[in-house]
Order: structure tokens, then sequence, then C-alpha cells
């Protein structure tokens, strides 16, 4: 039996989530950091002048040193025998960490509560998640536009309730999926920006603690969180909180984290109904396989794989948002449970959804002919109202004009429908004295980009005065290629 099969292990471990946003959310991350943050806490201390009752330091810099040389190397055993006598992980924690520093023993976590290296924690993660998230966001938005300006005169069917309407072209619509991309990019960076550390304030949020550490000295009080956020690359901490940061930061993270998801939802069914359509296609390589019984299908695995990852992150919103609305007073502990699931688990099916954006987006197949066949095949339709205006111009009455070809539409519809025979709307519409057109000049009207409006024009735009601004101020981080494992 090969090792850990005999245990469930997650597939966005497995399967989705990329080495960089695993690693963000394992242990080996936590709980460093909630070293880290012991550090601080003890700097702070010791540089505001903490002293005992005999007026000596109570943290010494010897002290810092020792703790900052084991910063790294956790002692898990140690910590996880403990945890199993006293049931709790961060006392287990500062336990294993004071016998690796035993001169700095006494001093870790001196007036802190658990939610000090476990909250401020959560918030450093939750934001370099996002940070992440943000350069593989930024680098779908460049992705897109590249596809979007290469086919943005590229004329093709429209789509309104998914029956044919006025033609667009194939880059006009990616600009749609890019724009709600550009959305989340807005979302994000405002999440980033707001985000703020909790500080230490104690077991309900009062400080006593340190009231009581400082002998009431406010002055050095107020500056302990802004110089554990300054150690810890943030620059603030929450101004008020209970024992817990409010837990409607993780509803606000979470919303992005759906957003996000719902802008790749939307594309990805849009490539899997083209797909259908055979004018566009995701990649498929040379030796994959699309169906066990049909050897000659290409589903659109990836696509469908996009959809499904949403779902779950779409409906994983939830989790945050109720977790909020129940925390009782200054906190409850109904939180954490729920917490250690739904927002690694909602960072790390986000993570593996961008990566297949990347990839898909980056190779995607367009067949043009197709899209100009099935584009040909409407036209006519389409091009009625042209084709009337010229013929009153010829002398013909508008509305007369407006009741035949109302009449041959319908003919013409019949035969495709009922009897699956070509679209002969211009041949009959010809063949109409009424009209006083012949066929020639009727074919005339059938040049696809006569009817895209201003669609290649809007793109242009677009891609000039939103989009490369966006990229011009990531350019250091664009040019990432995603690796899918299966």
């Amino acid at each position: 039996m090969a090792a850990g099969t005999d245990r469930y292990s997650s597939p966005l471990s497995e399967r989705y989530a990329s080495r960089q946003m695993q690693y963000i959310f394992s242990q080996d991350k936590k709980f460093r950091t909630w070293r880290q943050l012991w550090i601080a806490l003890a700097q702070t201390e010791m540089e505001l002048g903490l002293t005992g009752e005999n007026g000596e330091p109570v943290i010494t810099q010897e002290m810092i040193e020792e703790l900052q040389a084991h910063a790294q190397d956790i002692n898990y055993e140690d910590a996880i025998r403990r945890e199993k006598e006293v049931r709790h992980d961060v006392m287990s924690h500062v336990y294993a960490y004071g016998l690796q520093c035993p001169k700095a023993a006494g001093i870790i976590h001196l007036g802190a509560t658990s939610c000090y290296v476990g909250d401020n924690t959560d918030i450093i993660l939750m934001t370099e998640a996002l940070k992440l998230v943000r350069v593989k966001l930024v680098n779908v938005v460049y992705e897109l536009s590249k596809f979007a300006d290469t086919y943005k005169n590229l004329p093709t069917l429209a789509f309104t309730h998914f029956q044919p309407a006025q033609p667009t072209t194939v880059g006009k619509r990616a600009s749609l999926w890019l724009q709600e991309f550009l959305l989340d990019l807005e979302d994000i960076d405002y999440v980033i920006h707001t985000m703020k550390l909790l500080g230490s304030k104690g077991t309900t949020g009062t400080q006593a603690s340190f009231q009581e550490l400082f002998q009431g000295d406010q002055e050095k009080i107020d500056k302990i969180d802004p110089m554990i956020a300054e150690k810890m690359g943030f620059a603030d901490c929450y101004p008020v909180s209970g024992q817990t940061y409010s837990r409607k930061v993780d509803m606000r993270v979470a919303n992005v984290l759906a957003g996000i998801a719902a802008s790749a939802h939307k594309m990805s069914n849009d490539i899997r109904l083209l797909q259908h359509l055979k004018e566009i296609e995701e990649p498929f390589e040379k030796n994959q396989i699309g169906s066990s019984a049909m050897a000659y299908k290409r589903n659109p695995m990836r696509c469908e794989r996009i959809a499904s990852l949403s779902r779950y992150v779409m409906v994983d919103v939830l989790n945050p948002a109720i977790t909020s609305a129940v925390q009782w007073f200054e906190r409850t502990l109904d939180d954490s449970a729920n917490k250690r699931l739904s927002i690694p688990e909602g960072f790390l099916a986000v993570d593996g959804i961008l990566d297949l954006c990347l990839n898909v987006v980056d190779g995607l197949v367009v067949y043009d002919k197709v899209i100009t066949r099935h584009l040909m095949a409407e036209l006519p339709f389409m091009a009625t109202e042209n084709i009337m205006m010229d013929a009153v111009k010829k002398g013909g009455s508008r509305q007369e004009l407006h009741e035949r070809i109302r009449q041959l539409s319908m003919q013409a519809g019949e035969n495709v429908k009922k009897h699956g025979l070509e679209n002969n709307l211009l041949e009959l519409i010809a063949a109409d004295p009424a009209f006083h057109l012949t066929l020639e000049e009727l074919k005339e009207q059938m040049d696809p980009a006569r009817y895209v409006g201003r669609a290649p024009l809007q793109v242009e735009k677009f891609l000039k005065e939103t989009v490369q601004p966006v990229l011009d101020a990531n350019r250091e981080v664009l040019g990432m290629k995603a690796e899918i494992q299966v």
C-alpha cells in the first residue's frame, strides 16, 4: 500500500491548489508565524521598558536572541505530546517553544491571550493568500486582454437567451469576461488595503493585562499595537475588538473569493457552450482522453472543473457570513473549527480556479471558419433591416416591405427547422418583385463586419483606457504560466 492511501486527503491539495498556496496554509507557516508574533510581542515589551517589582527589565536582549534562534525549527513532537495532556494548542506550543528557549520560557506570550497568535496569524495568512490570488488574477486579465485584442475584429454570432442575436466579435465577448475579472481586482485591492492586525488586546479586548504589566502607563500601552503591527509588516491594528477580530473580516475576504469564482464560472460556461458549437475549444493535449467510452470526444473538462470548484467557493461564502452573525458578545469558539475549513479551502479552491483559467485562456483554440459558417447561416435574418432600407430607396413602401420580409423570414425559418434546408431568405427576397433587388445586390449586404456595430472600437478603447493602465501598474508580475496537476 502506498504511503497515505489509507486515509482521506483533500483533493484541493492533491489535485487543484498550487504549492505556494498550500504552503501559506501549512502547519510550518502557521507555527512559524506564531513564533514571529511572540518575538514581536517580547521585543515590544522590552522596548517599552517593561520592568519587574525590583525595577529590573523583565525581558532582555539575550532572551530575544534565544527566541529568534528557534523561530523556524518547530519541535512538533513536544507540542503534540503536550497538547494530548492539556488539550490546548496555543499553550502546547508555548510549552514546546519554552523547551527550546529555557532563558525566555517565562516571558513567552506575556500578557497575551490565545487569539494574539491565532487571530493575528489568520490575518497575516489571509493577507498573504490574497496577494497571491491577486497576482494570478492580474495574469488572467493579461492573458484575456491579449486574446480580446487578437480577435477584436472577428465577427461572431451574439446570443441573447442563447438564441442568435445581432453579431458581435469574439474579442468583444472576451472583453465581457475581462471586465468582470477587473471588478474582482478592484475588490481584492480594497480588501488587501484595509486588512489590519488584531494586535494584543487581551481576553475581552480591554488590554487589562497590559494595564497591569505597565502599571497603568497609558502612553506605553497605546504604543503596543502599532509597534507589533509595524514589526509584522502591517500599517495598523483594528482599533477595538473583543477577544477576536471581527469575523466580518473573514466574510469580506470570502466575498472577494466568491466574486472571482462567479466571474470564472461565467467565463467557463460560455466556453463550454462555444465548445459544443465547435467555435472555440479549450486546450486539449496530445494524449488526453475525452471519454472512456467515446474515443472521439473532446470534453471541456478544464472549464467544467472551473465551474465545479467555483460553485464550491460561492457556497463556501455562507460559512463566514453565518459565523460572523452568531458570534456572541466578546467571543465564542464555534467559529474555530469552521474557520479551519472554510477560509483555507476557499483560498485553495480559488487558487486552483485561477490556475485553470490561466491555462485555458492561454491555450484557447478559435475555429474561425466554423464561427463564420454559423454567422452566415443566420446573417440574412439580421440583414433584413438594411435590405428593407435599400428597397425603400428603390421606391418601395416601408410598411409593405416590413410585412413581406416578416412572411418570407417565417418561410425561410420553416425551411431550416422543419425541412433541414439551408437558409434561403435571400433567394426568396430576390424572387419577390416588391423589393426590386437582385440576388447579387442582396449578397453584397452579407459582409459580417457591417453588423458588429462598434464592437472592435469598443474593445480597442477598453483595452487602451481601462486594461492597459492596470497591466502597466503590475508589469513586474506579468507572464505567469500555470501548471495544472490533472
